[in-house]
């Protein structure tokens, strides 16, 4: 495992990267509603990262991936391709952006509601975030990798959800996915010790059902097994000497 060790003013490149995403999700609220397709969402959010930030889609062409975001609908867990699929009254949306700015990435997404959803919907997207903070702030020097998935599987299982163990967070900078994997599940003090200087995404996916998932046949779209709901919430994190710093935050 190589993990680099980023410098302040590295680090001062990811957050750039990191809001620029995060500003995508905030562009993007206003459009979530019932009649707009996916496809529509994935243009705007094109036009504005390229033409106004001056910045790269990082997804876009990503192993073939066909779209500039991914859109994850419902029973969706990740990677959903954005299309002619319409929002209706009461969907649930995980929206998925990274940015690569000056060939530094930064990597950040978020839920959202169409119209009503159903309380347990309401109730997963809170959890996930929730479980999503709780492993934030495990985050400082010398304490581990493990530590954060405990966190993450703890709030999330006792709150009736599952933790989604295919897919996991990633170390992140001049690379889309660096080490190290950040899995959202695990036992205190074990895995890597961080270290000032780290950086990488903590991005849960919690499932409303059991935490079974399958690969759609587009070779992108993951789903749960059981047709359940699934929730995301992602931000891009550093060490820092004495905690953490949420370099993803929308600009003040």
């Amino acid at each position: 495992m190589n993990i680099s060790i980023k410098t302040p003013e590295e680090i001062e490149n990811i957050r750039i990267a990191s809001q620029l995403a995060a500003e995508i999700l905030v562009l993007l609220r206003e459009h979530v509603r019932a009649g707009v397709t996916t496809g529509e969402l994935n243009e705007i959010a094109h036009k504005h990262i390229t033409e106004v930030q001056g910045g790269t889609p990082a997804t876009l062409g990503y192993h073939g991936f066909p779209a500039s975001i991914c859109t994850s609908l419902n029973h969706q867990v990740c990677h959903g391709i954005p299309g002619d699929k319409t929002l209706r009254d009461g969907d649930i949306l995980n929206i998925d952006v990274t940015v690569i700015k000056d060939g530094w990435y930064g990597d950040t997404s978020a839920m959202y509601t169409v119209g009503k959803p159903s309380v347990r919907a309401q109730r997963l997207i809170d959890v996930t975030h929730e479980a999503m903070m709780k492993g934030i702030e495990t985050v400082r020097p010398d304490a581990t990798l493990g530590d954060i998935g405990h966190a993450i599987q703890t709030h999330a299982e006792s709150s009736g959800f599952s933790v989604v163990r295919e897919y996991c967070g990633h170390g992140i900078g001049r690379n889309f996915h660096e080490d190290p994997q950040v899995v959202h599940y695990g036992n205190p003090g074990e895995g890597v010790r961080l270290k000032e200087g780290m950086v990488f995404t903590i991005e849960p996916m919690i499932n409303a059902g059991k935490k079974e998932i399958k690969l759609l046949g587009d070779g992108w779209t993951v789903v749960t097994k059981d047709h359940s709901l699934s929730a995301q919430w992602e931000h891009t994190v550093a060490v820092t000497k004495d905690g953490f710093d949420i370099l993803s935050l929308p600009p003040a």
